[in-house]
């Protein structure tokens, strides 16, 4: 079996995986990302469409701090939303529009064309159109791709973190406490390697794949919470799955997003007997409600018509601005027989966003010793019930760049006899043939069962 060693390994390639491999590695650490996935940028992020929070003109960090813990129905903590708003908004622009590179819309006088989106009472959201999250993916994998000390395994499964009190096979590891060292992997070839590391950072994504109808991609099924709490990491805020309002009502295509921008730009939406419905459930706010608000009005408008979907109306954006602001969803819909300069959008809500996830600190360090989380497989409790709009990727940024750096300066030195220690994976002596078919109906089962 193949054994190699680096300072910091990172499960996880979206916007936190990534951000921490650019930071452990400006640290002067040696690091490996690794991803199950045949393509680095096969992720969520890649399909975040909205944008990201950043500084706006008339706006305020205690503005953004109050509309971040209303949408989260106060049930946030509050030193994580303070954290993020001070350490994270004034870096957007020079990180990642600056030092990587990311084409943020401008308007005509050079300044950031910034969206708003629900729950949001400043327009202080930067795009690219409505593909902001693939062009941050594309040009963070980019920069990882070119940076020295940074290695990536594609196609590379983990299926265990190697710990010293599970996995040693010197007898005195067993008596202390819990430090994570690497993790077995599974490769493409069915080759079980061993990665060895000072430290392992968690950046997996969330759990949306679990459920029947779903944003996220397939690969979502919350396999690094599952590592992490096998370990003994703390898991927290379980419950607090957040289902995005607007999925396109399709047989073809059940995972193209509807971006909350589209209502922010002045899209509503419509019940079947054409009567624009959430001023009945939020007077105020109406159409930019929080997720979970926009969510349950939709539920209870297709229980009353016994209808599977309700429209989105995005006319009132206007024809002649809709392919050009969001080219993504006009082609898609378009590629469903929809043209949304003239014809409204079936949409249905869907699981979207872990709100919860794996307890970590502000540097994204967990409760085990050598294990960090960043990402949507963290809980950092900024979201707390309900994440507003469009925060999920700065938190991806300001936790990413975070757990990167302080797992570089804290990473284990693992001696010679340690990791001589480890061994190789070890297969069962007699090995079970499973039937595909099963699994898939087990599978299928699960996520009704979830969905339910």
């Amino acid at each position: 079996m193949s054994r190699l060693y680096y300072d910091v390994l990172i499960v996880g390639s979206g916007v936190a995986g990534l951000c921490a491999a650019i930071a452990a590695a400006a640290a002067g650490a040696k690091v490996v990302v690794v991803t199950k996935q045949a393509e680095l940028t096969d992720c969520n992020t890649f399909h975040a469409q909205g944008g990201i929070v950043a500084s706006a003109p008339g706006d305020s960090p205690e503005a953004l701090i109050d509309d971040i813990i209303r949408a989260g129905d106060g049930l946030n903590y509050r030193p994580a939303v303070e954290h993020i708003v001070k350490n994270g908004t004034p870096i957007v622009g020079p990180f990642l529009a600056g030092q990587i590179g990311v084409p943020f819309c401008r308007r005509q006088d050079g300044d950031y064309d910034l969206t708003r989106e629900g729950a949001h009472s400043h327009r202080r959201i930067m795009h690219v159109k409505d593909y902001s999250g693939a062009e941050i993916e594309r040009c963070l994998a980019g920069y990882v791709s070119n940076q020295a000390g940074i290695d990536v395994l594609t196609s590379t499964t983990v299926i265990d973190l190697i710990t010293n009190s599970r996995h040693s096979l010197l007898i005195e590891e067993r008596y202390k406490p819990t430090v994570v060292s690497g993790a077995y992997c599974l490769t493409a070839g069915g080759q079980v390697i061993r990665i060895l590391a000072g430290a392992v950072i968690i950046a997996t994504g969330g759990v949306g794949a679990l459920f029947t109808f779903t944003s996220n991609c397939p690969g979502a099924v919350g396999d690094g919470i599952a590592l992490a709490e096998r370990v003994g990491a703390v898991v927290i805020n379980a419950e607090y799955v957040q289902f995005h309002p607007t999925v396109l009502f399709n047989r073809d295509n059940r995972r193209f997003l509807i971006t909350e921008a589209m209502r922010g730009e002045g899209a509503r939406l419509m019940n079947r007997r054409g009567h624009y419905f959430m001023a009945d459930y939020s007077p105020v706010l109406r159409d930019l409600a929080p997720r979970d608000e926009v969510a349950r009005a939709i539920y209870r408008e297709m229980e009353i018509d016994e209808a599977g979907y309700v429209w989105l109306d995005a006319r009132p954006i206007g024809s002649d601005r809709l392919p050009e602001r969001f080219p993504t969803i006009f082609a898609g819909c378009l590629n469903a027989g929809i043209d949304i300069r003239r014809e409204p959008i079936p949409v249905v809500p869907a699981a979207h966003y872990f709100c919860g996830g794996i307890r970590v600190d502000l540097n994204g360090r967990t409760n085990i010793d050598g294990l960090w989380a960043a990402g949507e497989v963290a809980c950092t409790g900024v979201h707390g019930a309900n994440r507003l709009a469009s925060v999920s990727l700065l938190e991806g940024v300001v936790w990413g760049l975070a757990a990167g750096r302080d797992a570089a300066a804290h990473r284990r030195l693992l001696p010679a006899g340690y990791m001589d220690s480890i061994p190789d994976w070890r297969l069962p002596p007699q090995q079970e043939t499973f039937d595909p078919v099963l699994i898939y109906q087990d599978l299928t089962t699960l996520k009704k069962i979830m969905w339910n």
